[in-house]
């Protein structure tokens, strides 16, 4: 599954994010919390870092990868790992890829053409706040997930 951007090669990770998947959402969309606390749940090992896109580290880590914020907005999530960026559904096959187990086998749906999976994605995207709802508030991990945020 290939990455959509190769960021820059001077870009330095941020710190706890070194060899890790890291996942930026919107705070505010119940869909992509509900999303992070998917992850959270099925990721033990810790595999998986996160930041909201509206938080200091999420706005930092998108101009390093020179995504614009409405643009990452629009996709919804971000998915980082080494130097490497995946938008719209390459990014949640990605996330799926990461996860192992049998939720592997939901990345296998990279097979179906990416135009058609990312049309998909991006009619998702656009009406996630009216399907499920949106926050007043950027949503907050528990204590015991708070340091797999940056």
């Amino acid at each position: 599954m290939g990455p959509v951007r190769q960021s820059p090669s001077a870009l330095q990770p941020m710190p706890g994010e070194g060899g890790k998947t890291v996942v930026l959402f919107d705070g505010f969309c119940n869909l992509c919390s509900a999303t992070v606390q998917f992850i959270l749940r099925r990721d033990p090992q810790g595999r998986f870092r996160f930041a909201s896109q509206q938080s200091t580290a999420g706005q930092r880590l998108l101009a390093q990868h020179q995504i614009r914020a409405e643009e990452a907005l629009a996709d919804s999530v971000v998915v980082m790992e080494g130097g490497r960026v995946w938008l719209e559904s390459d990014a949640v096959l990605h996330i799926l890829y990461r996860l192992g187990g049998v939720w592997r086998l939901g990345a296998g749906l990279r097979v179906l053409p990416k135009p058609w999976r990312d049309k998909a994605y991006r009619w998702m995207a656009r009406h996630r706040y009216r399907i499920f709802g949106k926050r007043q508030t950027c949503w907050t991990p528990r204590p015991e997930f708070a340091e797999r945020f940056l």
